[in-house]
C-alpha cells in the first residue's frame, strides 16, 4: 500500500515542493510514496513547475486509512477533515509544534529554519541521497519563496547555505534574478477573484478555542490591489460568517517595501490592535518590517486568545 506525501490546505510552493521532494527522497529509501496535494496550485507553484519540468501532483482531499508524511504543517486545522482516521508516519516542519496526535511513534524532522524544504535538503544529506538537477531547482525557489530572498526574519544560516548548494546542483548561478520572476509571476491578480485572493496562502488556526483565519499575499508592488480592496473585505466577511471564525486577517505583503497591509475582520479589533501595537484606521494598517506570519504574526496575535 502505497504512502501519501502532503502539505497543508491551500497549499503554497513550499507544501507542493516539498511534497514532491520529500516522496522522491522516501522512494530512494526503497519505500513507495507518491506526493499529493489538499488544494489548487498558485501562480507562483506553476511557475516554479513548469521551469523545472514537473507536474503538479494528484489532488486528494480524503486519506482514512492511509498511511501519510505531513510536510510544512502539523495543526488539525491545516489537515484534510479525516487527517484522525490515517496513520501519520512522520512529520517535516518548520512552523511551531501544532496540536496533531499519534497513537503510534513518527519519524520528526522540525527545524527552525526558514523553510521545509530546507529541512528536506538536510534529509538528502543526511541519508547520503543525491538530489536530481530539475528538483534541486524547485527545492531551491520553495526556499527563496519561503524566505522572501533572504529577507524573512525565518531566515537563517542554514538556509542560505541549502540555496547555494541547491543552485550548484541545478546550475543556476543567478537565483536571484529568478526568485524576482517568481514573485512577479507570485503577484499576478489579473482576472483573479476576491476569494482566490483571500485564500492563495490562507490557514486557520485554533487559538486557545477561538478560530482565526489568516492569509499572506507576497507580492512585488501591492498597490496594484488598492482597487479592489472594498472587493477583499466584502470577501473576507462572507469566510468569517462561512467557517464561524472569530477573526480575518489578510497581510499584503510588500516584498520591496518589506512590510505588509494588514487587512481585518474582526468580532473584537482590539485583540489585533494590541498584538501589534497599532491602530487599524478604516480596519486596516501598516505593518513596517513584517514579512513572516509564522514568526511576527501568530506568536504576537495567540496570547491575546
Amino acid at each position: 500500500m502505497a504512502t501519501y506525501v502532503f502539505g497543508h490546505t491551500n497549499p503554497d510552493s513550499d507544501s507542493i515542493v516539498g511534497a514532491i521532494a520529500l516522496s522522491y527522497l522516501k522512494n530512494q529509501l526503497g519505500e513507495d510514496t507518491i506526493p499529493t496535494r489538499q488544494g489548487d496550485i498558485s501562480p507562483e507553484t506553476e511557475f516554479i513547475l513548469k521551469k523545472f519540468g514537473y507536474e503538479a501532483p494528484q489532488l486528494k482531499t480524503s486519506y482514512a486509512g492511509e498511511n501519510v508524511y505531513l510536510i510544512d504543517f502539523s495543526d488539525i486545522a491545516q489537515s484534510p477533515k479525516d487527517i484522525k482516521e490515517a496513520t501519520i508516519l512522520g512529520i517535516v516542519d518548520h512552523h511551531k509544534l501544532g496540536d496533531l496526535t499519534t497513537d503510534t511513534p513518527l519519524e520528526c524532522w522540525i527545524r527552525p529554519i526558514g523553510c521545509s524544504n530546507t529541512v528536506v535538503k538536510e534529509m538528502f544529506d543526511h541519508y547520503h541521497i543525491e538530489i536530481p538537477e530539475k528538483l534541486a531547482g524547485m527545492m531551491m525557489c520553495a526556499i527563496l519563496s519561503d524566505t522572501v530572498i533572504f529577507k524573512s526574519p525565518t531566515c537563517t544560516k542554514v538556509d542560505t547555505k541549502a540555496v547555494k548548494e541547491l543552485s550548484k546542483i541545478c546550475g543556476i548561478e543567478d537565483y536571484k534574478a529568478l526568485a524576482m520572476e517568481m514573485f512577479i509571476a507570485k503577484s499576478a491578480v489579473d482576472g483573479a477573484s476576491a476569494r482566490n485572493l483571500n485564500t492563495r496562502d490562507y490557514k486557520a488556526f485554533d487559538m486557545n478555542g477561538t478560530r482565526v483565519g489568516i492569509n499572506q499575499l507576497e507580492m512585488v508592488d501591492i498597490s496594484v490591489l488598492t482597487p479592489r480592496i472594498d472587493e477583499l473585505f466584502a470577501d473576507m466577511q462572507k469566510m468569517k460568517e462561512e467557517e464561524g471564525l472569530h477573526t480575518v486577517l489578510v497581510l499584503l505583503t510588500d516584498i520591496m517595501k518589506e512590510g505588509s497591509q494588514l487587512l481585518c475582520i474582526s468580532d473584537d479589533a482590539s485583540k489585533v490592535e494590541n498584538a501589534f501595537k497599532t491602530k487599524l484606521e478604516n480596519n486596516q494598517a501598516w505593518l513596517d518590517g513584517v514579512l513572516s506570519r509564522k514568526k511576527q504574526v501568530i506568536p504576537f496575535l495567540q496570547p491575546q486568545f
